[in-house]
């Protein structure tokens, strides 16, 4: 039997026109009081909780503790509560969490080596910047330019 004509399987919502996928054939939770509507509703008030609790620190902190802070600690706290923050949204939001060890890896891989990337190249231009700045020919070159 083809996966065309089989009913238990859902290939064929898949192949062709795709709106079938958004029109409701495949609404799980038809029921508002059913215990899977009722559970997911908990898991999004769950996340709610979680992200408000996150950004309400970095308000609180940000408003009132950051002048006395070093700002070394600033910049971990603020780094560490935004890529909490970020992690939990791929995970939840873009359902990386319910997805195979392999293929977050695949995704998360790539990231870290993009954000490294770019932190990178900042301090190596930082560096460039700082050197030519100070570089003792530049600053021979402009008293005789002067």
């Amino acid at each position: 039997m083809s996966a065309h004509t089989d009913s238990n399987n859902i290939q064929h919502l898949y192949e062709g026109d795709q709106s079938k996928l958004y029109s409701g054939v495949l609404a799980h939770h038809s029921d508002v009081d059913s215990t899977e509507s009722k559970t997911q509703v908990k898991k999004i008030w769950k996340i709610f909780w979680i992200l408000l609790a996150i950004t309400l620190a970095e308000v609180v902190v940000g408003m009132y503790f950051s002048q006395h802070l070093p700002a070394a600690v600033k910049a971990i706290f603020f780094l560490g509560l935004t890529l909490l923050k970020a992690g939990y949204i791929v995970a939840v939001f873009m359902h990386l969490g319910d997805e195979f060890k392999n293929f977050m890896v695949t995704v998360l891989i790539p990231l870290v080596l993009f954000v490294w990337f770019i932190i990178a190249f900042l301090a190596d231009g930082g560096f460039w910047l700082r050197m030519n700045s100070e570089s003792p020919a530049r600053h021979t070159i402009e008293h005789v330019a002067k």
